[in-house]
């Protein structure tokens, strides 16, 4: 199968993964279930790539272990943390909006729009398989980024939730451990992986460079659209103290935070993708 048509089955494969996600979610009432299946939805665009590939090398298959593994962890983690919980209140909003059929927009602006940044985000797992190319000092670049960001996404989860597991923490601010250095962790683990992902196929062949869309929409998305900007526009409103929280600590890129101020401030965070 020529790249082309990889791309066309690869879309035909998400477009029909959504429409299903989005029925379930008018049966359950809860639009919410799409952030479940952002991780793993990968993991289905790199199988489908590296099984309808003529002769995909070792490396492609090592790409597919790594996002198999990333995205399978990620899918678990928003599974364990979100059933059981109700809709996300972001959603809710979206849905108690006056005058909105909600069923179809959610098609179109949840459903859609992120099946279709799946999609482009994936450019370079989707090419990957096609490729032929050998294993290069590149190589371990990327490897070794894509640790660096999973350890980030993996041990920021982790800390959140055991902050947020213990009662005496409620309405407090998790500084500690790698939420010291960065106020996401977890976000900036997510985008520091995807490059990880694109070095690693450009090491194989460097005809593939203009894959660099996926993860530069990523980034974007992380930073001004759905990540850190998104987030942050809505906890200071809520919890004025957070303001010291990011005077002291860097929003994304890990940094020893400055001291901190008399007052203690209140952190509350869900790191969604």
């Amino acid at each position: 199968m020529d790249f082309s048509t990889l791309l066309l089955t690869n879309a035909g494969i998400v477009l029909g993964c959504m429409v299903l996600l989005w029925l379930l979610s008018l049966v359950l009432k809860d639009a919410s279930i799409v952030d479940i299946f952002w991780g793993f939805g990968f993991v289905v665009i790199a199988w489908s790539s590296v099984l309808n590939a003529a002769a995909p090398s070792l490396l492609a298959w090592i790409l597919v272990g790594m996002v198999t593994l990333w995205g399978c962890r990620l899918a678990g983690y928003l599974a364990w943390r979100n059933i059981g919980k109700g809709e996300d209140s972001r959603y809710r909003e979206m849905r108690e909006k006056p005058g909105r059929n909600f069923a179809l927009f959610s098609l179109v602006v949840v459903y859609g729009l992120q099946g279709t940044i799946m999609w482009i985000v994936s450019l370079p797992l989707q090419i990957m398989p096609t490729l032929e190319g050998s294993f290069t000092a590149l190589s371990v670049l990327g490897i070794g980024l894509w640790m660096i960001g999973l350890a980030f996404e993996s041990i920021g989860d982790w800390q959140l939730s055991r902050f947020k597991s213990d009662p005496s923490n409620k309405g407090k601010v998790l500084d500690q451990g790698l939420w010291r250095y960065t106020r996401h962790p977890n976000y900036f683990g997510d985008c520091v992986l995807w490059w990880g992902y694109y070095i690693l196929v450009v090491s194989v062949d460097e005809s593939a460079w203009w894959t660099v869309i996926g993860p530069a929409l990523m980034t974007f998305c992380l930073l001004w659209f759905s990540g850190v900007a998104h987030l942050e526009k809505r906890i200071p409103n809520r919890r004025p103290e957070y303001a010291d929280y990011i005077r002291r600590t860097s929003a994304f890129f890990p940094w020893p935070p400055e001291s901190k101020s008399s007052s203690s401030p209140v952190h509350s965070h869900s790191p969604t993708p």
